[in-house]
């Protein structure tokens, strides 16, 4: 029987992985990858040896058609990202939605999600929140946060370093200064942190500090 498989893979410590999730990447005809090279290095951990065909947001509109005529043809695919939860700020929706169409079965694993842990451990309220992904990066950023200022739920951003300062001073622009954040980095890996306050203090602490690897941003919601 033909499917595709959404398996998350980990998010920075390779531990991360679950059983199944390695039994099903070893079963499959092919693997579907963001980026080889970096696929390559988790496959070659736990040694597995599978053909990997490219799938990224520059090509998947390109590559669908082929990738459903394979699957219609009996084969088993698995799709993976970078890191994390396919389709999660990752390639994998559009794919969804073609398999859907053509009654093709989809089974998405439980696994990595970056923004889970960083929402956790920010020490916000975690009952009600809203997944925001990457703020647009011109056209739209601030009409979004104009809108999101009077978000009353927790707010989960994901964000690249040379970018955070900027944001965390729009914050304070169109929140407050005093509105509770909390920046997760490099989390699950060897260098991670968590930095807690408000976004006044958070802009001086990284107007001082150097910053790399992936970042989740949790912003507390507005208070009525």
């Amino acid at each position: 029987m033909s499917k595709l498989y959404l398996i998350p893979t980990p998010i920075g410590n390779l531990e991360d992985i679950t059983l199944r999730a390695l039994r099903i990447l070893k079963e499959v005809d092919v693997i579907l990858a963001e980026d080889t090279r970096t696929s390559s290095k988790l496959l070659k951990h736990y040694e597995i040896n599978k053909k990997l065909i490219a799938h990224h947001q520059h090509n998947e509109h390109k590559t669908l058609d082929r990738i459903i005529e394979s699957l219609k043809n009996g084969e088993t695919l698995a799709l993976i990202s970078d890191a994390g939860t396919p389709a999660i700020s990752d390639p994998g929706f559009l794919l969804v939605r073609e398999c859907i169409k053509n009654d093709i079965e989809i089974e998405c694993l439980p696994g990595a999600t970056a923004f889970v842990p960083a929402l956790v451990n920010s020490g916000f309220p975690c009952d009600k929140f809203v997944f925001e992904g990457f703020l647009p990066h011109k056209k739209g950023r601030q009409t979004r946060l104009k809108l999101l200022a009077e978000e009353t739920r927790t707010i989960i951003f994901y964000e690249s370093p040379h970018r955070l300062l900027k944001t965390l001073k729009q914050f304070g622009e169109y929140f407050e200064e005093n509105r509770l954040v909390s920046v997760s980095r490099e989390l699950t890996k060897m260098h991670e942190e968590n930095i807690r306050g408000t976004v006044i203090e958070l802009i001086q602490y990284y107007e001082t500090h150097t910053l790399k690897g992936e970042i989740v941003i949790i912003v507390d919601g507005a208070k009525n």
